[in-house]
């Protein structure tokens, strides 16, 4: 992958199935991470085929209706915004349709998804079955909204939000999950949804390698979504600007084991 291609911006305006952003395993040169986002008006609906792959749907702001086989939810969804509580999801194993109708004035969803043969049992996951935690202190605190991480059945999909006050670092200290060495770091290919809380506001996002052969510095705005094949990833919120980004994470392994940069290991301490 060329390191200018880390960098997806989100479209201005939804095309005409309400599509703003997407990412494709072809288009990013990886196997496993697919990533959308789709603004959809009352009544209006997407659908996708889940064959060969599981799904979790991220409501981001608004109300849907989710589909999917026999299953059906309504209302899904409980926010103004990715800036005011925790999000409903609902989880899709493979082998059905998902189909998602806007249930209010204004709704977006993300819609999540990996290779899986079995996946797990469809649910809706509940803004209240998630609860904000810390991590980082200082300069490096942020709020992490688990979505579907490792306490929630799938077979590859890893997901959460992380929201990083303005002026504070985040996915910090430096890490990285691209060498397959369980049980001390598992291969995980990796996107980075970014949203500000200012439509003017900004980030920058480092992808960097040991040897330097990938060494990024990205400007992120309202919407744009940083692919992170490989390397270390830390994020910086510009001084006023809260930022928030959803993670999307999948491999050949369903674990979430890390690598600091050695450099800055120190600060563990």
């Amino acid at each position: 992958m060329k390191a200018s291609g880390l960098l997806v911006p989100s479209r201005p305006a939804p095309d005409l199935n309400g599509l703003l952003v997407s990412v494709t395993p072809e288009a990013a040169g990886w196997s496993y991470v697919g990533f959308e986002v789709f603004r959809l008006a009352r009544g209006a609906a997407m659908s996708r085929a889940t064959d060969g792959r599981e799904a979790c749907l991220v409501i981001l702001s608004g109300r849907a209706d989710v589909a999917c086989g026999a299953h059906e939810w309504e209302g899904v969804g409980s926010r103004l915004s990715v800036f005011s509580g925790t999000p409903d999801a609902v989880y899709v194993p493979p082998g059905g349709t998902l189909v998602v109708t806007g249930a209010s004035d204004k709704c977006e969803v993300a819609l999540c998804w990996a290779p899986a043969a079995k996946g797990a049992e469809a649910a809706r996951i509940s803004a209240s079955d998630i609860h904000p935690f810390k991590r980082g202190s200082g300069r490096t605190e942020r709020t992490i909204h688990n979505i579907l991480m490792e306490d929630r059945p799938a077979e590859s999909l890893l997901v959460t939000e992380v929201l990083t006050s303005g002026g504070n670092w985040s996915s910090y200290p430096p890490h990285k999950h691209d060498t397959d060495d369980l049980p001390h770091e598992s291969y995980l290919e990796e996107t980075y949804y970014h949203r500000t809380a200012r439509s003017d506001g900004f980030g920058v996002q480092l992808v960097y390698t040991d040897d330097r052969s990938l060494n990024e510095a990205l400007q992120v705005r309202d919407g744009d979504v940083v692919l992170v094949p490989r390397g270390y990833h830390p994020v910086a919120a510009g001084p006023g600007y809260d930022l928030y980004y959803l993670n999307v994470m999948a491999g050949p392994h369903r674990r979430w084991l890390v690598t600091t940069d050695p450099d800055h290991r120190w600060q563990l301490d």
